[in-house]
């Protein structure tokens, strides 16, 4: 009876290896991103401050940032520097736009006299941009290239450097970006 028990602890302790082993080396935090690779989805939204239609469509032959973000969100505070930084440093490669991420106007309008805004921030009625795009949460930052290819996506607040090697990756535009 001694050896049942204990070959069964033995199977029991290397299927909990087998499974630990497996577990490391992945990010316990990271999604599937189904969109890498493909089109953007084209759509037209009100800019926050002057009510005009802006379409991404308008903007193909230009590398895109888009950043969901919310008043609301206190990692988009920290990152919204980096942007505005981004929008001044990388301007002239791609267009910088900021989509309003389930907040009222007000509120994103008095975020943005507090914080700054270089580039155009647009109204997301009932969310369904960031339905399309696939919006878990915010900030999401998405990188699409000048052929309207989504070439991948940032969770979480931006850092300088990573915004910078995006924009770099974005300017070559080839088909290996990472994600």
């Amino acid at each position: 009876m001694n050896w049942r028990v204990t070959i069964s602890f033995i199977i029991l302790c290397l299927g909990l290896l087998g499974v630990l082993y497996k577990g490391f080396g992945s990010d316990p935090h990271a999604v599937p991103f189904m969109l890498k690779g493909q089109p953007a989805t084209p759509f037209t939204l009100r800019a926050l401050d002057s009510g005009m239609r802006v379409s991404l469509q308008e903007l193909k032959g230009k590398p895109v940032v888009i950043n969901f973000w919310a008043s609301w969100c206190g990692p988009c505070k920290m990152e919204h520097p980096v942007l505005e930084w981004g929008s001044r440093e990388f301007g002239n490669q791609a267009q910088f736009m900021g989509i309003v991420f389930e907040d009222t106007e007000d509120n994103a309008r008095q975020f943005l006299s507090q914080m700054g805004a270089s580039f155009p921030q647009l109204v997301d009625p009932h969310s369904r941009v960031a339905v399309d795009y696939g919006v878990a949460g915010v900030p999401e930052t998405y990188f699409i290239d000048a052929q309207g290819i989504i070439r991948g996506k940032h969770v979480g607040p931006i850092d300088p450097q990573t915004l910078a090697n995006w924009m770099k990756e974005l300017s070559t535009s080839g088909p290996t970006a990472k994600q």
